[in-house]
């Protein structure tokens, strides 16, 4: 686990979450070389993680107070992030804690500008329960373009992305969090010639993710800051497995979640 207080303090932080992201889609798309970029950025490949949510909602009102997929091997491993409360024992002294009911609000109070690019619905602002993630952050954006219906969906969030870090001036540090929508279903339309979603078009939606991801991961790593980059799923999806369709379900392909995290400063551009 890395100090956590150490990155905070000279890192700007890029946290991706890929919605319904399979941890074995993933590891099997990274083991096959055929998500180059993300292999780049870890080549330690995926941690196997549990959700502490099936769905997008709960799974994100966990992680922004702190509660992050937990590692399968090692259920009772140090956070990353704590909110103080009383009874919290999974925290350490490289555990970054916060007097804030929230992580996105303790990152704000302590100086960091703090960015929110929606993907699914649970982010889209036109409706009251859209607006309760976004309005933690300082600046918040959700249109169409972002969302699960549109198959350019990743081009547009991460040059968003990009426009709105390129405000930013050099020296003052940011959370950039993405909702990536582009695998939630449906996701048949990055699979040539497939009318209905399926485990390959969860596949092919990766690949599309990964290869849009390539050019701002360049952007980021000639940035004058070290970027600490977190990416995890919020929960998988099942394709009938158990008899499920969807998530919101028990099922191993639903709970069980890629997780991995790096510094650039073990990068080059």
């Amino acid at each position: 686990m890395p100090d956590m207080n150490r990155i905070l303090a000279t890192h700007d932080l890029v946290w991706l979450t890929l919605d319904t992201l399979r941890y074995d889609v993933a590891v099997a798309e990274m083991d096959a070389g055929r998500t180059p970029t993300l292999a780049r950025l870890f080549p330690q490949g995926w941690q196997k993680c549990h959700t502490p949510g099936s769905f997008t909602y709960a799974a994100h009102a966990a992680f922004f107070v702190g509660f992050l997929p937990t590692p399968a091997d090692n259920p009772k491993q140090p956070r990353f992030f704590a909110m103080d409360f009383h009874g919290a024992t999974t925290k350490n002294r490289d555990t970054a804690v916060f007097e804030a009911p929230d992580l996105i609000t303790g990152l704000r109070a302590a100086g960091r500008r703090t960015f929110c690019i929606g993907g699914v619905g649970f982010f889209n602002q036109a409706t009251p329960l859209g607006q309760v993630f976004p309005s933690l952050f300082d600046e918040a954006y959700w249109e169409p373009a972002f969302g699960v219906t549109d198959p350019r969906s990743s081009e547009h969030q991460f040059a968003k992305a990009i426009q709105c870090i390129e405000t930013t001036a050099p020296n003052q540090p940011y959370l950039m969090f993405i909702n990536v929508s582009a695998l939630h279903q449906p996701n048949c339309f990055y699979l040539k010639g497939a009318e209905e979603d399926s485990l390959a078009s969860h596949a092919a939606a990766l690949r599309y993710v990964d290869q849009s991801l390539a050019s701002f991961v360049a952007f980021l790593l000639n940035r004058p800051r070290p970027v600490f980059f977190l990416i995890c799923s919020d929960h998988g999806t099942s394709y009938g497995e158990g008899g499920f369709v969807g998530h919101r379900a028990a099922h191993e392909c639903i709970w069980t979640v890629p997780l991995a995290y790096r510094s650039s400063t073990e990068m080059t551009p």
